[in-house]
């Protein structure tokens, strides 16, 4: 049973999953950088502008964590789990996360932030 509220937990995954997708569009901007396209720079202004919307979240996510005084650390991986340990007001939990679960997030990420932000915000 966790300690942790879903609205704080949310919050710690985010922490998870945000330098993930960072991390995947640096090695796309790399891709696009030596490919074969004739016009790149299009492609580029949407990930580097993707990318600094996930990076103010990000900032934001830490900003939060540090004044609720909330960490978040890997502490294993292997081929189907990673563990991480939630610190959360000075109780420590464990949750191991199905690696396919991992990247499907971070695709959902990946799809929210590249375009589907976008029809969301135009609905409100």
């Amino acid at each position: 049973m966790t300690r942790i509220p879903e609205q704080d937990r949310n919050v710690m995954e985010q922490a998870i999953y945000l330098p993930m997708v960072l991390t995947i569009l640096n090695r796309d901007i790399q891709i696009v950088n030596s490919s074969p396209f004739k016009l790149k720079q299009p492609y580029l202004e949407l990930i580097e502008e993707t990318m600094k919307t996930i990076q103010k979240e990000l900032k934001e996510v830490k900003y939060y964590m540090r004044q609720q005084k909330l960490k978040v650390e890997q502490i294993s991986h292997d081929d189907a789990f990673t563990g991480f340990l939630f610190l959360y007001k000075g109780y420590e939990e464990q949750h191991n996360y199905f690696n396919p679960r991992i990247r499907n997030k971070v695709q959902e990420l990946l799809s929210f932030y590249l375009y589907k932000r976008f029809s969301s915000n135009s609905k409100n």
